[in-house]
């Protein structure tokens, strides 16, 4: 049984066909080239007959692809792009930029336009790398960095890392008070609420979306029923509407607060605070991984945009992670 001709696609070959290809013209292409017009004719001819399939048809006075040229003129000019591009590639690689990098955000500390602004930071500073933002809650972060690639998480769970392939940074603390709608009946029932009260309302959570780990239920007494929503954004409007009730960040309801829209209760089982934390992996860290601890540390605005529901670490906090650090 005969072995089928594999095609020759030399670069010089599709550097040919492709000025052809983007002039319409094989005399303009040998002009552009420096070549002589049969000699592009040749070349493209030799090409074809490798191929098995003509690239172009030719009238007297015209030059236009085929199908079987339209579909390798965008791959050539997808391989050149990307000839072009790789010694800087493998510039910023052997600078110790990572080639990919895989960033995890905690559902309480996501904001768009924060993601946005970092990501064209990012980009600005290593264009050569490729980027992946994910979303988390709760667990869901850590399960991010152990299971799914993960290489800096904004707002992990707790000051201390649960793994050493990790390393942490407290990065701030989520004081949670309880609201409800203005016009909620628990708006102007007796205080404190007690959880036989509370009990009778659903409370509104955002589901933990981890996959490997334990999930952890935000807040909800037993027997009480839970309304489950997508993200806190969600779990906000939720809240403003009288769907349910439940603990949110203090720092982050405060104009709602003020504009009377969501009110503060006062209950006799409070929610304690939720410290989070910078997490990165130790191995293959590289220059954006350093980056953005730097933004962190020095409380650029774009490090700052997803602190607006933190409080800050206390001294005596932000000490003994240096110290465990040292």
């Amino acid at each position: 049984m005969p072995v089928a001709r594999q095609p020759k696609l030399d670069p010089e070959s599709l550097r040919t066909f492709v000025t052809v290809a983007q002039l319409r013209s094989f005399s303009a292409a040998a002009e552009l080239l420096h070549k002589t017009t049969s000699a592009v004719s040749y070349r493209i001819r030799t090409l074809e007959d490798s191929m098995g399939t003509p690239l172009f048809q030719r009238t007297t006075r015209s030059v236009a692809l085929t199908a079987s040229g339209e579909v390798l003129l965008e791959k050539a000019s997808q391989i050149f792009e990307w000839l072009q591009s790789l010694p800087q590639e493998l510039k910023q690689i052997n600078d110790g930029v990572e080639p990919q990098f895989s960033l995890v955000v905690n559902n309480i500390l996501y904001d768009p336009d924060a993601v946005a602004a970092l990501l064209a930071d990012l980009h600005r500073l290593f264009p050569h790398t490729v980027f992946r933002v994910r979303r988390a809650v709760y667990m869901g972060v850590w399960d991010e960095m152990l299971h799914h690639g993960g290489q800096f998480a904004i707002g992990a769970p707790g000051f201390h890392t649960i793994s050493d392939d990790f390393v942490t940074e407290p990065l701030g603390t989520v004081n949670w008070i309880f609201i409800v709608a203005r016009d909620h009946p628990l708006a102007t029932a007796p205080a404190p609420l007690s959880n036989d009260v509370l009990r009778r309302y659903p409370a509104v959570n955002v589901e933990d979306t981890s996959q490997h780990l334990s999930k952890r239920t935000a807040w909800r007494l037993p027997g009480q029923q839970e309304l489950i929503v997508p993200d806190m954004h969600a779990k906000v409007a939720c809240h403003m509407k009288g769907l349910g009730v439940g603990f949110l960040p203090m720092r982050s309801v405060q104009e709602a607060l003020r504009a009377g829209v969501l009110v503060e209760r006062t209950v006799s089982s409070g929610r304690s605070p939720s410290p989070l934390a910078l997490a990165w992996r130790r191995a293959g860290a590289g220059r954006i991984a350093a980056h953005l601890r730097a933004l962190f540390a020095s409380r650029a605005p774009l490090a700052a945009a997803f602190c607006t529901p933190l409080d800050p670490v206390s001294d005596a906090v932000a000490a003994e992670a240096a110290r465990r650090a040292a």
